[in-house]
């Protein structure tokens, strides 16, 4: 029995976990909104909260402790930079769940994850930063 132990399983092993959560905290900082199930959603919440309260922290240490956590420089770097001086004042309740209707395949719970007051634009403008990066070396090629 599972008596007291908290969390969901979402049917994967704890370092396929990990390494989920790490990329979907990566890619929400990153754009500042996903798409996802609504059980992942809640439980990628806390995760993105303690990182941004890191990130107010803003000294060296909670930077390594950030990076180790989630493994992408550049989504560390919004989040000190961007992010956590947005939340400067704002005590806790960084991120909202919408919920999104079902997914069509399997019928699961979809929801939206996304910061309050975020920013509009940032939502698709890092891969059309990589993709117009691409473009320009292949034109230098």
């Amino acid at each position: 029995m599972r008596h007291a132990k908290a969390g969901r399983k979402l049917s994967r092993t704890a370092s396929h976990r990990k390494a989920m959560f790490a990329n979907m905290a990566a890619s929400l900082i990153t754009h500042e909104q996903i798409v996802t199930t609504l059980p992942k959603a809640k439980d990628l919440r806390p995760i993105v909260e303690k990182l941004v309260t890191l990130g107010k922290r803003g000294d060296l240490h909670a930077r390594r402790q950030a990076i180790s956590q989630i493994q992408d420089q550049d989504a560390v770097r919004k989040l000190f930079d961007a992010i956590a001086t947005r939340y400067a004042t704002r005590n806790g309740g960084y991120l909202r769940i919408m919920k999104a209707g079902y997914r069509q395949g399997d019928n699961a719970a979809m929801a939206v994850i996304e910061f309050v007051e975020r920013d509009v634009d940032a939502k698709g403008a890092a891969d059309k930063a990589r993709v117009a990066a691409e473009a320009d070396a292949a034109e230098a090629a």
